[in-house]
């Protein structure tokens, strides 16, 4: 119960471990577990929903923003509006390309070429500029940042853990995660 309420507080594994006097392993094997049950839930929560609207959003840390080539490490998702609560559905990730477009000497093409995709192909069906999906991308440009970086295989989990917090009062998010326990 002590490491939900904490989880909830947005402190992180290492915080819950000094402050719960716990090992570290542990607070972040409770941790894992929340967010692999957090995504179940918005996974089944989201069937079947009449979506409002949506976009897309590519994230890539602001450290690696300047340098061309990290386009290949942006996460792309897309994030969808329904019955006032946001979804997200994690894209395939370039990364997967970067070498392909590296060795055959014509990257700076690709990169011009890509850039003008993205500027004129995104995905997008939002009716105004100030709306949930907004305010979502912003809450999550500030609550990523906490992590200090995310390994890309961990990313989903992250994407939903905000995702949820977004959703969900402090409270809510309590007693869902109490509920898994039950």
């Amino acid at each position: 119960m002590k490491i939900i309420e904490c989880f909830c507080s947005d402190l992180n594994i290492n915080e819950v471990s000094k402050k719960l006097d716990i090992n570290y392993v542990t607070a972040k094997k409770r941790y894992d577990l929340f967010r692999q049950l957090i995504a179940s839930r918005l996974e089944d929560e989201f069937r079947d929903k009449t979506v409002i609207e949506y976009d897309e959003y590519i994230y890539l840390e602001k450290s690696k923003r300047d340098i061309k080539e990290n386009i290949f490490d942006a996460q792309n998702f897309l994030t969808f509006h329904y019955e006032n609560k946001i979804y997200n559905l994690l894209m395939q990730n370039l990364n997967m390309y970067k070498n392909q477009f590296m060795d055959d000497g014509a990257d700076e093409a690709y990169f011009k070429e890509f850039s003008k995709y993205m500027m004129f192909n995104k995905i997008s069906k939002i009716q105004k500029k100030e709306n949930l999906i907004t305010k979502f991308w912003i809450f999550f440009e500030k609550s990523i940042l906490k992590y200090k970086g995310v390994r890309h295989e961990n990313f989903f989990y992250y994407l939903k853990e905000i995702e949820f917090k977004f959703n969900y009062s402090k409270e809510m998010q309590k007693e869902i995660l109490i509920d898994f326990y039950k």
